[in-house]
């Protein structure tokens, strides 16, 4: 009596077709890799960051799910976001732009920098100066020290930001932004060199917001390309790995 064969090409598609399934709904509904291509969340995310985003932090809206196929306006099953909160949205004028940005300001709030110090609600931020932040240049080798601040904010989160051309800077004087009900204001940890809510990006619609940032998995300084193997222990930051953002 001969046994019956395995299920071949066939149960090989099945598999993979699982598979692929699985991988949809675990980035759709849990977390969703993401990769910092720029500099505007330094110190507290470098370029060359690669990490997860839980889904589920504020509930689901059209933008969970590919493509924004979702026939629907808002959010279901969600929490309030927190000031503080570092979270990856869609651009408000081009969706297809994902952005990272960390939120300062909640629906209501009176935003305003004044020489370089966050005040909301009329009130300054707290901020004290830590030491500086050293940021090498892999291909150069050139080493830039720049200005390094401890900023707490109203509710007791405190992250550090950069501050690289002093208080004078365009983006360190501002108007009051006033959030509308539904929106939220949007700042980059380097102060200096990020596109955020205080200039093209504006205040960020709920239904925009994609998930908070939980932890990394990896990081590399781009120092090593795909083909020299042999750099790449030198370009991976180890120390990086599976570090918790806040």
């Amino acid at each position: 009596m001969t046994k019956k064969k395995g299920g071949g090409l066939g149960e090989t598609i099945r598999t993979v077709a699982y598979a692929f399934l699985i991988a949809i709904l675990i980035r759709t509904f849990a977390y969703e890799p993401f990769r910092i291509p720029s500099g505007s969340m330094i110190p507290t995310l470098l370029v060359g960051d690669y990490l997860f985003v839980s889904k589920f932090s504020y509930g689901y809206s059209r933008f969970s799910f590919p493509f924004g196929l979702m026939p629907f306006e808002g959010r279901v099953m969600g929490t309030a976001p927190q000031r503080g909160d570092v979270v990856v949205f869609k651009e408000p004028q081009d969706t297809s732009v994902d952005f990272i940005k960390r939120i300062v300001g909640l629906p209501g709030d009176r935003v305003q920098m004044i020489d370089g110090i966050l005040h909301i609600n009329g009130e300054p931020v707290q901020r004290e100066r830590i030491e500086d932040y050293v940021l090498r240049d892999p291909a150069s080798g050139s080493v830039l020290r720049e200005t390094r601040y401890r900023e707490t904010l109203p509710n007791g989160v405190s992250h550090p930001i950069l501050e690289i051309h002093g208080d004078t800077y365009f983006l360190d004087n501002t108007r009051v932004f006033l959030v509308p009900e539904g929106h939220y204001f949007m700042m980059g940890d380097n102060r200096d060199s990020s596109q955020d809510s205080r200039v093209s990006v504006g205040f960020v619609p709920a239904e925009n917001l994609v998930g908070r940032a939980e932890f990394l998995f990896f990081s590399h300084d781009g120092s090593a390309a795909l083909w020299e193997p042999w750099k790449w222990p030198q370009a991976i930051r180890w120390d990086r790995f599976f570090t918790a953002i806040h």
